[in-house]
C-alpha cells in the first residue's frame, strides 16, 4: 500500500518528494526551528533533507514510521508532521516541526488533527504520544488543542547539544478520541482521507 495523501480544510499532509528538498532545508536549517525540536541538526547541510526524504519511503513499507509533507492546498511546504510506530503496541510517537514564518497560523494544530484521524482511523492506533520541551509551551497547546492529556514532565530524558532535555508528555488514546470526548469534535475543520 502506497503511503497516502490527507487532506484538511486548508492542508495536503502528502509524502514528500525529492523536489522539497531544497525548502526543507530552508525551514529546517533555521536556528530557531532547531532549538524547539529534538531531532532537527543545527546547521542543517547540504545533502540532509534529500538523505532525509529517502528514509520516509524505507520506514513505511517497513512498518516503523510514517512522515507526512504539511502543505498548503496549492502546495507550498509548510513543515512535517511523523509517527513513529510501535505495531505490537498500536502506539505512535508523534512528532512535527513548522517553518518558522508560518508559526501562529493554526498550521500545526490542523496537521495534528489531520494526523490522528489518519492514526485511529486507517492505522489502527490505540494510543499517539508527543512531548515537546519546556522552553516550547506553544507545542504544548497545540497537543491541548488536539485532546491530548499531560501525563508528565520526564526529566533530563534527551541529551541535545551537549546539554540534557526535560521534555514534557502528552497522549491520546482510541477510547477517549472515538467518544468525542477530546478537541477533535470541537474544530470546525472536516478532516478526510483520500
Amino acid at each position: 500500500m502506497h503511503q497516502p495523501t490527507l487532506y484538511t480544510a486548508r492542508l495536503l499532509l502528502r509524502p514528500f518528494q525529492l523536489s522539497d528538498a531544497p525548502a526543507v532545508q530552508r525551514l529546517a536549517g533555521d536556528a530557531a526551528v532547531a532549538e524547539m525540536t529534538l531531532n532537527v541538526p543545527h546547521p542543517y547541510g547540504d545533502g540532509m533533507a534529500e538523505t532525509w526524504i529517502v528514509s520516509h519511503r524505507v520506514a513505511w513499507d517497513a512498518g516503523t514510521a510514517v512522515t507526512f509533507a504539511i502543505a498548503t492546498l496549492d502546495n507550498e511546504l509548510r513543515g512535517t508532521i511523523s509517527l513513529q510506530l510501535t505495531a505490537p503496541h498500536r502506539r505512535g510517537e508523534m512528532g512535527y516541526w513548522i517553518g518558522r514564518p508560518y508559526w501562529g497560523q493554526g498550521v500545526a494544530t490542523e496537521a495534528v488533527h489531520g494526523i490522528l484521524q489518519f492514526a485511529f482511523g486507517p492505522l489502527g492506533l490505540n494510543r499517539v504520544q508527543a512531548s515537546h520541551l519546556p522552553r516550547n509551551p506553544a507545542s504544548g497547546r497545540v497537543m491541548q488543542k488536539a485532546g491530548m492529556q499531560r501525563e508528565g514532565l520526564h526529566r533530563e530524558q534527551y541529551l541535545k547539544d551537549g546539554r540534557f532535555e526535560d521534555v514534557v508528555q502528552y497522549a491520546v488514546l482510541r477510547r477517549d478520541w472515538e467518544s468525542g470526548s477530546v478537541g477533535h469534535t470541537s474544530t470546525e475543520h472536516p478532516h478526510h482521507v483520500h
